[in-house]
């Protein structure tokens, strides 16, 4: 899958779908699957390593988990999270982050937000490098939003990202992911848009939709937001296949004699 191709499945009114993967295993997984895109977030922050938000992760980070995803899952589009502050410096050093998750495998990278990145846009699609936009609810602003809540439901909020999906087009995105917003509103934008507009909690009319592996898996009961639909309880499987294992241990089950050399 290919950027162009990507591109051709929208005009062609198809779906597209994401997942947002951190690990070879699972990226390994996903490339046997039909799933069109994978993207490594700066969510790993939280699911991987268990910050209440994506701030505390970095750039080195970031390339660790994008480059396991890369060996895993060669024949995927794979987006690369640019991470909290790591877009805000110099051009240089920006630059650098680019670089950085580019030089590891990723296919294009992901900031958030418009305002102060215009010219840093039109600089890293000038060099070659796609780039997907973020508008609604994102993460990295949570300090600033108030939390994690859905955005866009007064006007002049409404009125601001759609200016702002139509900027991030007009600067050179290929993409945006609309997160946490009114359907009508992501709908909205996704038809005034040519580029992709791929959605989570943003319903139904967007060109796609991401989820995490680890929410759509229900690997965490206690984590169930509204746009999340679980298509495994992997969470109970795991436990009890966990527990299977203990149980076999300390009864001596295992290993038997045909898990054992002679």
């Amino acid at each position: 899958m290919n950027i162009n191709q990507l591109i051709q499945l929208k005009t062609e009114n198809k779906k597209l779908s994401m997942l947002t993967c951190y690990d070879y295993t699972s990226a390994k997984i996903i490339n046997q699957s039909n799933v069109d895109m994978i993207l490594v977030g700066d969510s790993a922050a939280m699911v991987m390593h268990g910050h209440t938000s994506t701030l505390p992760i970095d750039i080195e980070t970031m390339a660790l988990h994008v480059a396991a995803v890369v060996r895993g899952a060669p024949d995927k589009f794979i987006v690369a999270d640019l991470p909290f502050m790591s877009y805000r410096k110099s051009l240089s050093d920006n630059m650098i982050a680019v670089e950085t998750l580019m030089k590891v495998g990723a296919h294009a990278v992901k900031l958030e937000g418009l305002n102060g990145n215009e010219e840093l846009i039109r600089h890293i699609v000038d060099s070659g490098v796609p780039v997907m936009g973020h508008l609604g609810l994102t993460p990295q602003s949570v300090n600033t939003l108030g939390g994690y809540r859905v955005q866009g439901k007064e006007y002049k909020t409404k009125i601001k990202i759609i200016t702002d999906a139509k900027k991030l087009q007009e600067v050179g995105c290929f993409s945006v992911v609309l997160e946490c917003l009114p359907s009508t509103l992501a709908k909205q934008i996704t038809k005034a848009l040519e580029i992709i507009t791929i959605g989570i909690g943003a319903g139904n009319d967007t060109d796609g939709q991401v989820l995490v592996i680890q929410d759509m898996l229900g690997m965490s009961s206690d984590f169930k937001p509204k746009f999340v639909r679980r298509y495994l309880d992997a969470e109970q499987l795991f436990l009890k296949a966990f527990n299977a294992y203990d149980a076999e241990v300390k009864s001596a089950e295992f290993p038997n004699q045909q898990e054992s050399y002679s």
